[in-house]
């Protein structure tokens, strides 16, 4: 196994391994911590924990679990992988689950690189921006979970970490490679801890892959993952291979979108003037433990149409701030988890095999609901977005995260090539 990766959730998971896979690395995401008998055949193995918003002791326990697995199956590198916008609050969990990786790997230095370019987010001086938006003044600042209010990651890093954290300016990357090994080597030696990369563009990112590759341990997003495995890997001609193993399957189709962010509402408002899509009712939601499964008679009656029936619990921020007033924050999300969690479920006892669900957590649920242990890579639908399959059962997911993909993703989803299942 070339790499090993811990992802803090579902969506995140699948994000970094459609790029390892887009450069020809043969990849498996695992959901969870694995079982001791489960064995992999892959270069690169993605674990996929729920670790981005519970208590920081638990994802730091979580990690080194799924840090000892990877180890046992003699990983040579390991990543630990965050969202791009660096989802997280002043107690954690990036920089918790960072030190204790650090210290469980006898390491005292590593690089915190978000960074991805394709899709807006670059780093300039220590500062993340979200498509030209400093990150604080982005629609990540309204985060129901983990509103970002600061741009700057090293503050944020220091907040919730133990050492000090400095930064390789796009300066210096814009010289080459040895001068960022240079860079990082004098930061290590003055006694910093950890490195903010700065990255403007994809050259950025080529760069800063080839001077970390060597490194046992790097923090980061699927951008500096994709730059990793451009320095390991000459393998065109492999990719379709690698991407064959998640090739999408035919069958009943169901999109169930959970996310509130700016792309999603503006994915779902699309899709609706086109297919059949009904909202969430999420009174209904809290209290009525059956409201499932009139949502499942409604996705039957609308799944012949050209398009797959949507169910959505998305809404801008204003009516999403009124629902957490109403009902309270944990109540309301947990209530929408489950009812997503019940129609996959049922749909899946009624033959229905592809599903497309918007947002980390309702992913988180929809797997979990499904039972699926883990995936094969497959194409990617949009830059950080693959069709993954289900190991060992016939099921094709493609778990999105919040603001990935562009305003059509829903039907792009729906019009890739498709194979026959088992």
């Amino acid at each position: 196994m070339k790499l090993g990766v811990i992802a803090d959730d579902f969506t995140g998971a699948t994000d970094i391994a459609g790029f390892l896979v887009k450069n020809g690395l043969k990849t498996v995401q695992l959901n969870g911590v694995p079982r001791d008998g489960v064995n992999v055949d892959a270069d690169a193995v993605v674990v996929s924990l729920k670790s981005r918003s519970c208590a920081p002791e638990k994802a730091v326990h979580d990690s080194l679990a799924a840090l000892q697995w990877l180890k046992n199956h003699h990983s040579e590198q390991f990543f630990f992988k965050y969202c791009s916008t660096f989802d997280s609050t002043s107690k954690g969990n990036i920089g918790p689950v960072t030190d204790a990786l650090l210290d469980a790997l006898g390491e005292d230095f590593t690089v915190i690189c978000p960074v991805l370019p394709v899709n807006g987010r670059t780093i300039y001086c220590g500062y993340l921006f979200v498509n030209a938006v400093p990150l604080s003044e982005s629609g990540m600042r309204h985060h129901p979970v983990t509103p970002m209010t600061d741009s700057n990651i090293m503050r944020v890093m220091e907040a919730q970490s133990e050492g000090r954290c400095g930064n390789v300016p796009s300066q210096i990357i814009d010289k080459g490679i040895a001068a960022v090994k240079n860079c990082l080597q004098q930061l290590r030696q003055n006694g910093f801890r950890y490195a903010v990369l700065d990255a403007l563009n994809d050259k950025h990112i080529e760069i800063l892959g080839k001077a970390v590759a060597d490194m046992k341990f790097v923090t980061g997003g699927s951008g500096l993952a994709d730059g990793m495995a451009r320095a390991w890997t000459d393998l065109h001609g492999d990719v379709e291979q690698a991407e064959a193993a998640g090739q999408p399957l035919e069958g009943a189709t169901v999109v169930l979108s959970g996310s509130c962010s700016q792309m999603t509402n503006a994915q779902v408002a699309k899709y609706k003037e086109m297919a059949p899509a009904l909202a969430v009712d999420v009174g209904r939601a809290v209290s009525d433990a059956n409201y499932f499964s009139e949502l499942v008679e409604w996705v039957k009656q609308n799944s012949n149409q050209k398009y797959a029936p949507l169910i959505y619990a998305t809404v801008m921020p204003e009516e999403l701030s009124n629902t957490q007033a109403s009902f309270g924050a944990e109540t309301a999300s947990q209530a929408i988890e489950t009812l997503f969690a019940k129609i996959a479920k049922t749909l899946e006892s009624q033959g229905y095999r592809r599903f497309i669900i918007a947002g980390g957590e309702t992913s988180g649920a929809v797997t979990q609901a499904l039972a699926i242990e883990g995936f094969k890579i497959g194409p990617q639908i949009a830059p950080g977005v693959p069709w993954v399959r289900s190991i060992g059962k016939s099921l094709s997911l493609a778990l999105k995260s919040g603001n990935f993909g562009d305003e059509d993703f829903f039907f792009v989803a729906q019009q890739m090539k498709t194979v026959k299942g088992e």
